[in-house]
């Protein structure tokens, strides 16, 4: 316990530089009390405590507002970067070193039955306010860009923006975690100045075209 402990006190401090000590981590950061309350609450419900469970869940959503179902499977390593609105359904799967922003669900589509919410593998990045939703699969080092909502399956080491959600970008692999949220790339922009740089290429053409004909006339 003290060794998964100081796993969880390790992804905050490595991944937030505003962050200046252990305690500060223990006494002020929700993410980390909802993590460690969601601890207790796991074990309680695997052992068949489900009402127990519940409440300490409640609790922990009233406190720090995040929401973690207490059937969660988070492993090691989940950095919940300020974390209001945050939602984790009941049969979604974390692996280790996964980071959230606020307002990130992981929750269900409402027509699944069983297991209905997602599983992340390692080293996934999930950006404010995105959405995963559904019996699908995140695969290792994934980035999910802010406000991005992802239907469908994604492969290790992509990029995925937009809503649908889309791979814009594949990626090596790196042994560490990537918090950059910024250098995303848009589909959305590139297909529009692909679409005015023909335009441009076609009026040209066109104006070309029709220069002899002025002069015969």
């Amino acid at each position: 316990m003290f060794e998964e402990l100081k796993k969880d006190i390790q992804a905050v401090m490595s991944r937030d530089p505003a962050v200046k000590s252990p305690l500060e981590v223990i006494l002020c950061y929700p993410g980390y009390k909802a993590l460690r309350r969601h601890r207790r609450a796991n074990r309680a419900y695997k052992k068949g405590h489900f009402l127990l469970a519940r409440i300490i869940s409640a609790r922990t959503q009233r406190k720090t507002g995040i929401d973690i179902h207490p059937g969660a499977q988070i492993g090691e390593g989940l950095f919940i970067d300020h974390g209001f609105g945050v939602v984790i359904g009941e049969t979604a799967v974390l692996g280790n070193q996964v980071t959230l922003y606020q307002g990130v669900t992981l929750g269900g589509t409402g027509k699944d039955t069983g297991k209905r919410h997602p599983t992340l593998g390692n080293y996934v990045t999930v950006g404010a306010g995105a959405k995963v939703l559904g019996p699908i699969t995140i695969g290792n080092h994934v980035k999910i860009g802010a406000g991005s909502i992802v239907l469908k399956d994604v492969p290790d080491n992509c990029t995925v923006v937009g809503n649908p959600g889309r791979i814009v970008h594949r990626k090596a692999p790196v042994p560490e975690v990537d918090l950059n949220q910024t250098d995303l790339p848009d589909p959305m922009l590139e297909r529009i100045s692909t679409l005015d740089r023909r335009m441009e290429e076609l009026e040209k053409k066109q104006k070309t075209e029709a220069e002899p004909t002025n002069k015969e006339d």
